[in-house]
């Protein structure tokens, strides 16, 4: 209970330095932004490639799992696996951009719905009927889904291989798993010819400043990515933040624990590229949320969120590299963590969106 009062009190005291930091002598700033040019950067820099690399990821997943059926040795089911690790890396990139076709095609839900329920997973092999567009699915299927059947199908390597070469059932889960790579494909692939198609002028040009306007949408999307799918899903909820004990069995990547610090790390450079406006793969900057705010003589505001970011990196740091260790072994790093992500959620959500004049559109049901 303390705790809550305290995380109350931090957001009123950031609230309050921030809105009163920045203001300039004439009491505020003419907005003169040109927000098609941080359009046409979040399209051409990073939207279009992040989706073109995860579909060649995807694509190069499908590659090596064919590559395992036809000669399935520990050799190349590691292949497998890192292309499975290659691939979800750069999801943590592409997840952002859950508008237009992405948002139409209900991208998160096809990709990364967790934990999944191996249940289902179980139940589509043994019966091989299922159909992936259901919502009944969501949780049986991309990458979690492959983590289970990758990683957690069986307790060793060895015993893991044989499920897809002498299984009784070897056929069905070659099956499944080659039906959820070409379902994740398809819909990388629809997204990204979007993006190359008529779409990346429609989001550059519908700059102005609405509900329904792309930069106002698209600001929105992004602190909910960075809010629901980053501050909470990854860490508020393994560690308990809503609930009375930690779920440690709820962290990202359960079955490959090795990888749930490198996701979250992953996830939280996107976060932090995409307000800098940094090109995916690439150092190169432009227009972005960061210089929108520098325009509005709002630099202050600007540089506690980077140096926020950069101070839940450090915290996520000197995590274990398995989550799932962590909460159980030690939970008290992993919620400082959570605290540090938690202190940019108000400079994020009402500061910076004060700024630009942009009202919230999705609703915070966490309870914190």
């Amino acid at each position: 209970m303390m705790r809550r009062y305290f995380a109350i009190l931090t957001i009123l005291l950031l609230a309050y330095s921030c809105s009163s930091s920045d203001t300039d002598p004439s009491g505020g700033s003419t907005d003169n932004f040109d927000r098609s040019s941080l359009l046409a950067n979040v399209a051409d820099n990073m939207a279009k490639p992040v989706f073109a690399d995860l579909k060649a990821k995807l694509e190069d997943l499908k590659t090596k799992f064919d590559s395992f059926n036809s000669t399935p040795n520990t050799t190349t089911f590691t292949a497998v696996k890192t292309s499975w690790l290659n691939a979800y890396k750069v999801w943590q990139y592409a997840a952002i951009f859950e508008i237009g076709k992405a948002e139409e095609l209900q991208f998160v839900n096809h990709f990364n719905i967790y934990p999944v329920t191996v249940a289902d997973v179980n139940n589509n092999i043994s019966t091989g009927t299922y159909d992936l567009n259901s919502t009944n699915n969501h949780d049986a299927q991309g990458f979690p889904a492959l983590d289970y059947l990758f990683f957690g199908v069986a307790a060793t390597e060895t015993d893991i291989i044989a499920k897809y070469t002498t299984d009784a059932n070897a056929a069905n889960y070659k099956k499944y798993v080659n039906d959820i790579i070409a379902k994740m494909t398809d819909i990388a692939t629809q997204i990204a010819d979007d993006w190359n198609g008529s779409y990346r002028g429609d989001f550059v040009s519908n700059s102005g400043n609405t509900a329904t306007s792309a930069l106002n949408k698209f600001v929105n999307d992004f602190i909910f990515h960075y809010e629901k799918r980053l501050r909470a899903n990854k860490f508020g909820i393994p560690i308990g933040n809503f609930s009375a004990t930690p779920l440690p069995e709820k962290v990202e990547a359960f079955y490959a624990k090795q990888y749930s610090k490198e996701l979250a790390l992953d996830a939280l450079a996107a976060v932090n590229n995409v307000f800098s406006g940094r090109a995916y793969g690439s150092s190169a900057t432009g227009a972005s949320f960061q210089t929108y705010l520098n325009s509005l003589s709002k630099s202050t505001l600007s540089t506690s969120i980077t140096n926020q970011f950069e101070s839940a990196r450090t915290q996520i740091n000197t995590l274990s590299a398995s989550l799932y260790e962590q909460i159980n072994t030690n939970n008290q790093p992993a919620l400082m963590a959570y605290d540090e992500l938690q202190k940019a959620v108000v400079l994020l959500k009402v500061d910076m969106l004060q700024a630009f004049n942009v009202s919230v559109d999705f609703v915070d049901a966490d309870g914190d």
